[in-house]
């Protein structure tokens, strides 16, 4: 039986609303007044007690080989004081307990927009070369009690995934990496 781990790289892209759509919604800023429409966030959170909160999260490299979803509330993430970070992701397959493996993407999310999960969407991360960001997220107050679906790759599939974002300047002071396409 091989146990050998096999480490599968992502090329972490910029997240746009369009390379973005099959997970969720990327949401920048719009001016004071603009009435509601289909740009704006689009939430489901009538399943429980919607949780508005700020989490610090410290540098836990690139890696990983969990992947985690939520089926009873969206999940809105962003960071603090404008720091990038990424988010790798599956689509929704909410018709069996595991990821398209070959599905999941790597996106890079600067500190100017927040992105919004689907219902369902696999999700790993954040990640980020910071050594440490706030992140603000919305779910509901349980999600992390009841509604937490964790897949891990490692011990289904020996798999582990590693996002590459470019060029690090490792020059800088670890919260000062200066991420380079």
């Amino acid at each position: 039986m091989n146990t050998a781990k096999t480490i599968r790289r992502l090329q972490a892209q910029w997240v746009t609303p369009e390379n973005f759509h099959p997970y969720g919604q990327v949401i920048f800023s719009s001016q004071d007044g603009k009435p509601f429409d289909a740009e704006d966030v689009q939430l489901i959170m009538d399943r429980g007690t919607p949780r508005f909160y700020i989490m610090q999260l410290h540098c836990r490299g690139l890696k990983f080989n969990r992947i985690t979803r939520h089926l009873q509330c969206t999940q809105c993430l962003g960071a603090l004081e404008g720091k990038e970070w990424v988010l790798a992701v599956a689509p929704p397959n909410n018709q069996v307990d595991e990821p398209d493996i070959d599905q999941i993407a790597a996106f890079r999310i600067p500190g100017n927009c927040f992105i919004k999960l689907e219902l369902g969407t696999w999700h790993a991360g954040p990640y980020f070369a910071h050594g440490f960001i706030d992140f603000y997220n919305l779910e509901l107050s349980d999600t992390n009690v009841v509604n937490h679906f964790t897949y891990d790759c490692l011990k289904n599939r020996n798999l582990e995934f590693e996002m590459i974002l470019g060029r690090i300047d490792y020059s800088q002071p670890l919260d000062k990496f200066l991420i380079k396409s």
